[in-house]
């Protein structure tokens, strides 16, 4: 066996727990289902109340567990909301390459997001969008209550498999005039993916032709908490090369958890991963005085958390998750010269190189 097939035996073996995860019962391994309260304050609801017709009045409350598994009794906190449930299957541990099977943070305050801009605008209404690495698609099935169509979108029939069942669990919270899709996406693999033209013989998880063409169209990309690997992040850039460079114009919310270890190479305790995803980005409209071929495809635009309201229930932030608004440059015109855009398709090698040329 060499070294590599010992690195992915140790990660299969190697299981992980989510922190939305502490206050579920103890000694569940396997798939456990938990009950995301979504509120909103009365006085903010009206679009809310449009939205969610069966939502009801509600008191906020936390239930917990000791540690010999017994239930806590709630302390009722008398808060005038208005209110529904969503289902969410979930694994309480997995091993890291299923990391898809659990709830994390970054997912809940992408939830947040999508929840703010339906509450507040019309913005997300008759969209497509696509999800990458969907999880258990939770904030793509709050998405599609005002989306046209929804690909939920992920790597393994496991995962792929409990999406499907939280859609299933979520059925009525769902807009019956939309669609949601749950697709296999790999990005290490081309775009478009290849597509059955036999109905019959059709791969679970497999694009039709006419899928792949609404997901051409599509204004809107999600992603969260899929920042952990350098060589999951240069697979993910790799990816929203090929998404964003075709069809409309596209942008991605992503949302993230910085993780932190202690590095020798620093001899202090950073975050490697999250320095990597910066790597790729380019904040503002600042374009001069960049060195040829030093031009990023990606402008990212952090957005700031604290401003957007806590819609999900039953977790802590805390103060590492970000949320970046992140829209591709297919090549601008500069002050003295001209932006053009080369793929590059080395692993580990960002998406794409700028070359600038001097008038």
């Amino acid at each position: 066996m060499n070294g590599g097939d010992s690195n992915e035996d140790t990660e299969e073996r190697r299981q992980v727990m989510s922190e939305v995860h502490l206050g579920c019962p103890p000694g569940i391994y396997g798939p456990h289902i938990s009950r995301f309260t979504i509120s909103v304050p009365s006085v903010e609801s009206s679009r809310f109340n449009e939205l969610f017709k069966d939502e009801e009045s509600c008191t906020e409350q936390g239930i917990g567990f000791d540690e010999d598994g017994d239930l806590l009794l709630p302390r009722r906190r008398q808060v005038s909301r208005r209110c529904f449930t969503m289902k969410i299957q979930h694994n309480i541990t997995s091993s890291i390459p299923s990391v898809g099977l659990q709830v994390w943070k970054a997912e809940l305050v992408l939830s947040d997001f999508v929840l703010h801009k339906m509450c507040t605008s019309t913005v997300f209404d008759g969209i497509v969008s696509l999800e990458l690495g969907a999880g258990t698609g939770l904030a793509g099935l709050l998405l599609a209550r005002v989306a046209e169509m929804v690909f939920l979108t992920d790597h393994g029939d496991k995962i792929l498999d409990n999406c499907v069942k939280n859609i299933q669990l979520n059925s009525g919270v769902l807009n019956h005039q939309g669609v949601v899709y749950v697709r296999e996406l790999d990005w290490a693999h081309p775009w478009p993916p290849k597509v059955s033209l036999d109905l019959a013989s059709q791969e679970r998880f497999s694009w039709s032709s006419s899928e792949v063409e609404e997901v051409q169209k599509a204004s809107l990309l999600l992603a969260a908490d899929v920042i952990y690997s350098d060589d999951l992040t240069d697979a993910l850039f790799g990816i929203l090369e090929r998404l964003m460079s075709q069809g409309s114009g596209k942008v991605l919310y992503l949302a993230l958890e910085k993780r932190y270890n202690f590095s020798l190479d620093d001899l202090d305790v950073v975050a490697n991963g999250y320095s990597h995803f910066r790597s790729y980005l380019r904040e503002g409209d600042k374009c001069e005085g960049l060195e040829p071929g030093s031009f990023p495809c990606f402008r990212g635009l952090r957005i700031n958390v604290a401003e957007i309201p806590q819609y999900v229930g039953e977790y802590d932030r805390g103060k590492d998750v970000e949320l970046w608004q992140i829209r591709y440059n297919k090549g601008k015109v500069l002050k003295f010269g001209l932006s053009f855009q080369i793929p590059v398709p080395e692993p580990g090698r960002q998406a794409c190189l700028n070359l600038f040329v001097a008038k």
